[in-house]
């Protein structure tokens, strides 16, 4: 079967999916506690930022009393799942990753009603979550559950060392990437023979109630894994004060971030807090690059999913020499885009989550009509009919601005680039690196000891060379590692690596000493 045919029929089921998963829009939704469903007086209606006259269901306000009762819960859970052989887990999990595979279509549609992405964007968000699970169970056998034999501590004896679940997390997800970075996450810790208390993003509680919907399916006990809905300021603030929380992995912004390390540092007993909060990715183009990929691969970093991924290119660094040449033929092709409704085939961007996100993208824009730069192209809110229901916006590129302006420093979250020019190699990794944050980066050149300068001096958890589908996105589970160093991550191990499982547990050295030998 060739690409087309296979296309063809991924866009048919894709469409199935579509007329299956209207049927079931506007209900009213549980939480889920001690696999029990869970109500309360109030509820939120989760409404789609394609088409905000649609609502995707109805979702409870959950409490502070309600995660006290997930957390119970995750603790009367944990003994059993702990206790389980680690073997036991994984052919679980297993399962749980081949749930998200049988319902990829269904998964992806409740994708795109949640989050506003485009059609491969939701089918990649589903098929990273399964890689997601996968992966991390291959990294438990390929160490054989953590436990490694160390020298011998004499008197006939025997030593070990042992990595062993901390007991209950709290998985705290975004709006992003409403599948992957739950299942990440979720599914480390519980392979890890942690138990969960999951608390979805307020604008994507569907996509966080098919993730529980598939932990069930593949066979997790109950109380293992628990779905409370709510905002941060109820829900979330209760999981980074309640005592029975042994750790929290958060991807969201700095602040919120920042503020759980330090509500984590006021207990009286530390907790591994593990933050993912975003970043401000640069791109360098020198002499010797191939502008075409060039152009390509910063249009998929800087408007992808909206700009709306915090590894996005929001700023790209152009030798002098050819920044004209670069920047018309990036205007050019940005313009050729297609923005819709991202249900629709053809459609490349879709809408922002909300009307915040759309205040921030016109502030950033008159901000820098005011301050002198010189939008090439984009810059409007789009609000013709039927866009006038949604949150849609063009991707905007910002020329002419000064490189010490914040628009270059400022994390943003919407489709804005700007564009700075730079004399030398040298000069682009300073302005790179000036900057609080650092998860990705990447350069543009064929020449390999610019490359490996850029490696070497550019300070990013994720770098990359000349890679057209994408310069600063697209890491995957076992290919390459996501995390970011500085204000980016709180840990330097990123997900999908070799090192991320362990942060879900904590060593013990265990010694025996042969009680025979001791007698003689």
């Amino acid at each position: 079967m060739n690409v087309s045919q296979d296309m063809a029929g991924f866009h048919a089921a894709y469409d199935r999916a579509i007329g299956t998963m209207r049927k079931t829009l506007g209900r009213h939704h549980p939480m889920f506690i001690d696999g029990q469903s869970v109500w309360t007086r109030e509820e939120t209606i989760d409404r789609s930022p394609i088409d905000t006259r649609v609502q995707v269901g109805s979702f409870q306000k959950g409490a502070a009393d309600h995660v006290r009762d997930a957390v119970i819960a995750a603790r009367r859970a944990s003994p059993e799942w702990s206790g389980r052989p680690w073997p036991e887990r994984i052919a679980v999990m297993r399962r749980v990753a081949q749930a998200l595979r049988t319902h990829r279509f269904e998964l992806a549609v409740a994708i795109a009603y949640d989050a506003g992405k485009n059609r491969l964007e939701c089918a990649g968000d589903v098929e990273e979550s399964a890689d997601f699970v996968d992966y991390y169970c291959s990294q438990m056998e390929q160490n054989q559950g953590f436990l490694k034999e160390m020298q011998s501590p004499g008197e006939g004896g025997i030593s070990h060392s042992k990595l062993r679940p901390y007991g209950v997390w709290a998985v705290i997800a975004p709006f992003n990437f409403p599948l992957a970075l739950a299942t990440g996450p979720s599914a480390a810790a519980l392979i890890a023979g942690n138990t969960v208390v999951f608390k979805p993003a307020s604008d994507t509680p569907f996509v966080g109630l098919k993730l529980y919907e598939m932990m069930v399916e593949g066979g997790v006990p109950r109380g293992a894994f628990n779905l409370v809905t709510g905002s941060g300021s109820t829900v979330g603030q209760e999981l980074v004060e309640n005592g029975g929380i042994d750790g929290i992995v958060f991807t969201g912004s700095k602040e919120v971030g920042m503020h759980l390390a330090r509500s984590s540092a006021l207990r009286t007993t530390p907790r591994p807090v593990i933050t993912e909060m975003g970043g401000k990715n640069p791109t360098v183009v020198m002499p010797s690059a191939h502008l075409d990929k060039a152009v390509e691969g910063v249009l998929r970093s800087a408007f992808g999913a909206q700009g709306q991924k915090c590894s996005a290119c929001s700023r790209v660094y152009v030798a002098c020499d050819i920044r004209e040449r670069f920047v018309d033929l990036l205007a050019k092709k940005t313009a050729s885009v297609k923005i819709g409704n991202p249900l629709d085939r053809d459609v490349w961007l879709g809408p922002l989550i909300n009307e915040a996100a759309v205040k921030t993208y016109e502030r950033a824009v008159r901000q820098a009509v005011e301050d002198g730069g010189r939008i090439l192209i984009g810059g409007h809110r789009l609000t013709d009919d039927p866009l006038c229901h949604g949150f849609y916006v063009e991707p905007t590129i910002i020329d002419r601005l000064p490189n010490t302006h914040p628009l270059f420093s400022e994390e943003l979250f919407v489709p804005i680039v700007v564009i700075g020019d730079v004399a030398s190699l040298t000069e682009a990794i300073e302005l790179a690196n000036r900057t609080e944050y650092g998860l990705t980066a990447g350069i543009f050149s064929e020449d390999p000891e610019e490359i490996d300068c850029f490696f070497d001096h550019v300070e990013a958890g994720v770098v990359y060379a000349n890679r057209s589908a994408g310069i600063t996105t697209g890491a995957w589970p076992g290919v390459n590692p996501f995390g970011g160093w500085k204000a980016s991550g709180s840990t330097g191990r990123g997900s999908g690596g070799p090192y991320y499982l362990q942060q879900f547990m904590r060593e013990q050295s265990q010694v025996r000493v042969n009680l025979s030998c001791q007698k003689e």
